[in-house]
C-alpha cells in the first residue's frame, strides 16, 4: 500500500561534488529510490508491510509457513540501507540460522538494493552484514583475543557427540572420582550381586547412559547460559535417589576443565566468548555504536544465549539496565527494556523442529512475541502463497486438533495462527496458491509398506507424465526409510514392487546419501588407511568401495580381489590374466600407493580429495580437514598421528562441512527428480508435489522410550530427565521430580513430533500424498520384519474431515 510508506526517507550518501549537473544527478537518484519503494509497496503482503515500515525499536514477526518472510526481511533491510546513512563503521546487522540461508538473504538483499531501489552500485555494499550466529560471536570474539579468552590458531574446535573421545574421557573422570554414586546407580532399582548382571550394568552405564546424559545435559545447560555451579544450585531442589543434577553438574565441570586442558572450544564457546567482550563496558560501547540495528531470521530456533547476545547488539549504547526505573515490576522492566532494542526478529514458533537435538526451545519467540504484541510491536503474516486451498485447510486443521487433543499435555504445541490464502490483488503477481493437482489432498491405507510404493511409483510417473517439468519429493521421518524407497525404486522389481521411475527418465536423488559432512573424513581415512598397510585385505576393499562409489573405478565384486591380494596389485607372469576392469583397478590402486613416497605427507588428504574428484564445497571441506589433522599433529606429521586424529573424527564426531557462495537448495528441487529427503532437511523448501508415505503412531508422535538394556535403572532416561529438570529451572517452573520430569520430555517430545508433520505438510503446492500401511517394520534397520501398525492419530481424523480425499 503506497500510502503507508515513508517519503522523508534519507537516501545513502554518495560521492558527488556539488556542480548543478551533480545535483540534479543526486535529485535524479532520489527519485528512482523513491518510485522503487512506491513499487516495492504496491505487491507487499500484510505483516511484510509491517517489516517494510520498520523505522526503529523491536520488532517481532510471526509468520505462517509459505508467508514469504525472509523477502519481507530482504525488503526491510534494503528499505534500511535506503533510509538511513549506513556505512561499514555504523552497520544492520542481518542473522539468520545456517550459512546456506545467509548466502540466500545476502542475495535477496543486493537484489532489492541494486534492482529495485536503483542505489548506485557500491553505495549499500558495506551498510550491511550478514552472519550465522555463530559466525557473528567468532568475529567479536576474534576482535578482542585479550577480552575473549579465544585463541583459534591454538585451539580446534569440535561437535562432541555422546561417542566422542572427551565425552567418554569425562564419564571416566566421574566414574574414577565418585564411586559411591557410581555403585549406587549400578545397584538400580533391584539389584542381586550376580557379578554377570553387575558388569552388564557397568558396561551400559559407561557406553550409553552416562555418555547421553553428560551430552544433553551439557548441552542444554551450556546453551542456556548456565554453568557447572548453577547447576549445583539446581540440585538443592531436587530430592531424587540418583541426584540426576549433581551428576550433570560434575559431568559439565569436568567438562569444562579437559576443553581447556586440551585446547578444544565447541560452538557454545564461541558465544560465550563474545559475551566475554561484551561485558567490558569500552568493548561494549564500541560494538554498540558499530551497529544499526539487528535483523534475526529463523528466530524460533535460537537459544538464550545467542538471544541474549543479539539484545546487547541491538542496545543502544546510551541505554543500558541501570537506566531502568526500579519501581516497575519485573515485567514492566522486561518490556522497558524491550522498547530499547533496535531489533526484529522473524519466525515461526509453530516451525520450532529442532530442540530434539539442540536446546531450542519454541517457548523463547513465543514470549518475544507476546512481549511485543504488548507494545504493539507485532506483525502478524497469516497470508502464504505456496499451497493450494485443500492443503492449507488440512494444515489449519492439524493444528487446530492438535492444540485441543492435548496429547501434548497442558501446554499447546502450536501458536493459534491460521494459514490465508493471499488476497488477489486487481494488478500485480497473481500466480498464488495455485490450482490443486486431482483432489489436492490424497488420504491412502496400503496393505503394507510394498504396496506403499507400488501404489507412490505409480501416481508420481502419472503426475510426471501430465507435469513433465514438475517437482517431486518424498518426506521421511528416518534416513533408513529414505534408503529403502531408493533401493526400492532403485532397483526395479525388487521386493515385488513393480515400479520403473528410470524408464521415464526420473531420476532419484535420495539427500541422506549426499550427507557430505561424514562421508568426506570417512573416505578419506578410508584411501590413507590403505596406503599406510596396502596388504591388508580389509583396507584395501575399503578404499575399494569408496573408488567404486565415486565412480572411479568399476563395480564388481572386490572380495575376490582382498582374497588375493599380491596377485592384484602385483601380478607375476604366472598368474592368471587381467581383464580391463580389474587392471583399472588395480592401476588406480598402485597410483595411490604411489603417492605415499612422492608427497610429503601434509598434502596427502588435498592430493586425495582431488583424486576423488570432489566438487568446490567438498574441496573446501577436505581442506578444512587437512587444517585440522595438522593442527592436532603439530610436532608429531606421522602416518599414525594422522590416522589416530582423522579415526577420531570419523568415528566420534559430526565434522561440518563447508558451504560455498552457491544455492545448495537448487539441488534438492530440480525438475525431472525425486527428491527423498527428511523432514527436518525438507523446512524451508517446497516441491508441486509432496509425498509422506510411513505415518504411523509408533513414528510421528512416536514416544521416548528407554533402552532395555538401561531399565535396571527405572521407567526413564537420565538424560531427559536432566534436560526437562534445567528447562523447567529456565522457566521458573514448580521443579519435577523423576516422574514429572520424563511426563515433561516426553510431552516435549510428542509437540515437536506434530510441528514436524505440519512443516512436512506445508511443503507441498498442488498435491499432499499421505499415507500409513497396515503392516509396516517398528524398527527401520529391518524394513523386512513386518507387523501391524497404527496410523499416526493425525491420519483418521484427517480421513473424516475430508472424505473425498480417501483412496
Amino acid at each position: 500500500m503506497t500510502d503507508n510508506f515513508n517519503e522523508n526517507f534519507t537516501p545513502p550518501s554518495v560521492d558527488i561534488k556539488t556542480s548543478a549537473t551533480d545535483i540534479q544527478n543526486g535529485s535524479s537518484i532520489a527519485a528512482l529510490i523513491k518510485q522503487g519503494i512506491q513499487k516495492i509497496y504496491s505487491d507487499l503482503r500484510p505483516g511484510q508491510q509491517q517489516m517494510a515500515n520498520w523505522q526503529g525499536g523491536p520488532l517481532a514477526v510471526s509468520a505462517v509457513p509459505g508467508a514469504g518472510k525472509s523477502y519481507g526481511m530482504a525488503i526491510a533491510a534494503a528499505l534500511a540501507i535506503a533510509r538511513h546513512p549506513l556505512h561499514s563503521h555504523y552497520q544492520l546487522i542481518i542473522v539468520t540460522f545456517t550459512r546456506s540461508a545467509a548466502t540466500n538473504i545476502k542475495v535477496k538483499i543486493r537484489e532489492q538494493c541494486s534492482n529495485e531501489l536503483s542505489l548506485p552500485k557500491g553505495s549499500f555494499e558495506g551498510s550491511f552484514i550478514v552472519h550465522t550466529l555463530h559466525g557473528l560471536a567468532l568475529s567479536i570474539a576474534l576482535s578482542h583475543p585479550e577480552l575473549s579468552d579465544l585463541d583459534l590458531e591454538n585451539y580446534n574446535l569440535i561437535m562432541p557427540t555422546p561417542s566422542n573421545k572427551i565425552t567418554r574421557a569425562c564419564v571416566e573422570n566421574w566414574i574414577a572420582n565418585n564411586p559411591k554414586h557410581y555403585q549406587l546407580l549400578i545397584e538400580g532399582i533391584k539389584f542381586d550381586a550376580e557379578e554377570t548382571e553387575c558388569l552388564r550394568r557397568q558396561s551400559v552405564l559407561r557406553t550409553e547412559v552416562l555418555p547421553q546424559l553428560a551430552w544433553k545435559a551439557i548441552q542444554q545447560a551450556k546453551s542456556s547460559g548456565l554453568k557447572p555451579e548453577d547447576l549445583w544450585q539446581l540440585r538443592n531442589q531436587s530430592n531424587d535417589n540418583y541426584q540426576v543434577l549433581t551428576m550433570a553438574a560434575n559431568l559439565y565441570q569436568i567438562y569444562q576443565e579437559m576443553l581447556r586442558e586440551r585446547q578444544l572450544i565447541d560452538y557454545d564457546e564461541m558465544i560465550l566468548a563474545a559475551l566475554r567482550v561484551l561485558q567490558n563496558e569500552t568493548a561494549r560501547k564500541m560494538w554498540q555504536n558499530r551497529v544499526f540495528a539487528v535483523f534475526e531470521d529463523e528466530a524460533q530456533d535460537s537459544t538464550p544465549l545467542q538471544t541474549k547476545l543479539l539484545e546487547i547488539l541491538a542496545t543502544s549504547s546510551e541505554n543500558n539496565d541501570s537506566n531502568l526505573d526500579c519501581n516497575l515490576t519485573a515485567k514492566e522492566q522486561r518490556l522497558s527494556k524491550l522498547s530499547r532494542l533496535n531489533l526484529m526478529r522473524v519466525g515461526d514458533p509453530n516451525q520450532a523442529i529442532n530442540s530434539t537435538f539442540t536446546p531450542a526451545y519454541p517457548i523463547y519467540f513465543r514470549r518475544f512475541c507476546e512481549d511485543c504484541e504488548q507494545l504493539e510491536k507485532l506483525a502478524v503474516m497469516e497470508q502464504a502463497g505456496r499451497s493450494c486451498q485443500i492443503i492449507i485447510d488440512a494444515a489449519n486443521f492439524v493444528l487446530k486438533w492438535v492444540n485441543n487433543s492435548k496429547l501434548a499435555g497442558k501446554e499447546k504445541p502450536f501458536r493459534d495462527q491460521n494459514i490465508h490464502p493471499v488476497e488477489v490483488k486487481e494488478s500485480g503477481n497473481n500466480d498464488n496458491n495455485p490450482p490443486a493437482t486431482g483432489g489436492g489432498l490424497e488420504v491412502y491405507e496400503p496393505r503394507d509398506i510394498y504396496q506403499t510404493l507400488e501404489l507412490m511409483g505409480k501416481r508420481i510417473i502419472s503426475l510426471f507424465k501430465e507435469n513433465p517439468e514438475g517437482k517431486f519429493a518424498v518426506l521421511v521421518r528416518e534416513n533408513k526409510q529414505g534408503e529403502f524407497i531408493a533401493d526400492t525404486f532403485s532397483n526395479p522389481g525388487k521386493y515385488q514392487v513393480d515400479v520403473d521411475l528410470g524408464e521415464y527418465d526420473i531420476k532419484i536423488h535420495d539427500v541422506s546419501q549426499g550427507a557430505r559432512h561424514s562421508q568426506i573424513p570417512a573416505e578419506i581415512l578410508a584411501l590413507i588407511q590403505f596406503i599406510y598397510r596396502p596388504h591388508s585385505p580389509d583396507y584395501l576393499k575399503l578404499a575399494l568401495k569408496v573408488l567404486g562409489d565415486r565412480q572411479l573405478i568399476p563395480q564388481q565384486d572386490y572380495n575376490s580381489f582382498a582374497s588375493q591380494l599380491e596377485q592384484f596389485l602385483y601380478p607375476g607372469p604366472l598368474d592368471p590374466y587381467q581383464s580391463e576392469k580389474v587392471r583399472e583397478c588395480r592401476d588406480f590402486c598402485r597410483s595411490l600407493l604411489k603417492a605415499k613416497s612422492e608427497l610429503p605427507l601434509y598434502q596427502l588428504i588435498s592430493f586425495l580429495a582431488l583424486v576423488l574428484k570432489y566438487e568446490q564445497s567438498d574441496l573446501a571441506t577436505a581442506d578444512k580437514l587437512a587444517e585440522r589433522v595438522a593442527k592436532q599433529t603439530a610436532g608429531n606429521s606421522s602416518m599414525n598421528a594422522i590416522l589416530e586424529v582423522l579415526n577420531e573424527i570419523v568415528s566420534s564426531e559430526r565434522f561440518e562441512s563447508v558451504e560455498v557462495e552457491k544455492n545448495a537448495e537448487e539441488y534438492y528441487i530440480r525438475p525431472r527428480q525425486l527428491t527423498i529427503i527428511t523432514m527436518h532437511k525438507a523446512k524451508g523448501l517446497d516441491w508441486d508435489f509432496v509425498f509422506l508415505p510411513f505415518l504411523h503412531e509408533n513414528i510421528i508422535p512416536g514416544n521416548l522410550r528407554v533402552s532395555p538394556q538401561a531399565k535396571f535403572l527405572g521407567d526413564f532416561d537420565l538424560a531427559e530427565v536432566a534436560r526437562a529438570q534445567i528447562r523447567a529451572s529456565l522457566q521458573q517452573e514448580n521443579f519435577p521430580d523423576i516422574s514429572q520430569a520424563w511426563e515433561q520430555a516426553k510431552f516435549f517430545k510428542m509437540a515437536e513430533e506434530f510441528r514436524l508433520l505440519y512443516v512436512a505438510m506445508t511443503r507441498a503446492k498442488k498435491l499432499l500424498w499421505m499415507s500409513a500401511a497396515r503392516l509396516a517394520p517398528f524398527r527401520w534397520n529391518k524394513p523386512e520384519n513386518l507387523q501391524l501398525q497404527k496410523p499416526c492419530s493425525i491420519l483418521p481424523v484427517l480421513k473424516a474431515e475430508f472424505p473425498e480425499s480417501v483412496r
